[in-house]
């Protein structure tokens, strides 16, 4: 290839790689490729975790069962939960509430105005008077949520994500909904090992959306890490 026609080549081939929309195309592409590898690793990650989770607390699952069985009424409560992309799925945790906890609920906020904010602002209450013994052990140790293992397997949930939450909450989330629902939420995550039950909505709000902006495995390290630490000290759950 003559000089001229070289120069002439590369010249175009600069104005061609110098292009926003190329370039911009190739950066999104790389991103996607990215997100995409991540993604990836993180669901093998909660499969083999959750496989392991499985495996190691078994005989103390059996044993829960069993007491909960004897207490009479369903050892499991299952409730409708937002997952991936606003899709509903059920999340499962062992029932650590008397059967008719639900109604017990609307009579218990519409008696008592306190109890009424206190739900309206946590949508906790500190001294839940709906919950059975074994139930305030199963909460302060985190037990009731076992049962999620299965939402991890099945990919509904990851081990590591944002806070599960009911279609009312949504809203709470405003401008950032589109980023929350971007991830899937965790059996654990930064709301557990940063107060738990005692932050605030708002700051629950914001430890999950920043989550789901800043997710990676080495972030999910560090969350289940602490989160080890946070359970054996049963700070900030009930």
């Amino acid at each position: 290839m003559a000089d001229a026609d070289f120069e002439t080549t590369f010249a175009e081939t600069a104005v061609v790689d110098a292009d926003p929309l190329l370039n911009a195309v190739s950066t999104g592409a790389l991103a996607s490729l990215k997100a995409s590898v991540r993604d990836g690793a993180k669901r093998l990650s909660d499969i083999v975790g959750a496989i392991l989770l499985a495996i190691v607390f078994s005989p103390l699952i059996i044993a829960i069962v069993v007491v909960i069985r004897r207490g009479g009424g369903d050892v499991f409560f299952p409730h409708e939960r937002v997952g991936l992309n606003g899709r509903s799925f059920r999340c499962y945790k062992f029932r650590t509430m008397v059967p008719d906890a639900e109604q017990r609920l609307k009579a218990l906020l519409d008696s008592d105005a306190a109890l009424a904010a206190e739900w309206q602002e946590v949508r906790k209450l500190r001294n839940d008077p709906r919950i059975t013994p074994i139930g305030r052990f199963l909460r302060r140790t985190s037990l009731d949520e076992l049962p999620q293992i299965w939402n991890v397997l099945v990919g509904e949930m990851s081990l590591v994500g944002p806070r599960p939450i009911v279609r009312d909450e949504l809203h709470r989330y405003g401008r950032n909904l589109g980023t929350y629902l971007g991830a899937k939420p965790g059996l654990t995550g930064l709301w557990q090992v940063t107060g738990r039950s005692d932050a605030s909505y708002r700051r629950r709000v914001a430890m999950d959306v920043y989550y789901a902006r800043n997710r990676s495995l080495l972030l999910d390290l560090s969350i289940l890490l602490k989160t080890v630490r946070v359970v054996v000290a049963g700070n900030g759950a009930y």
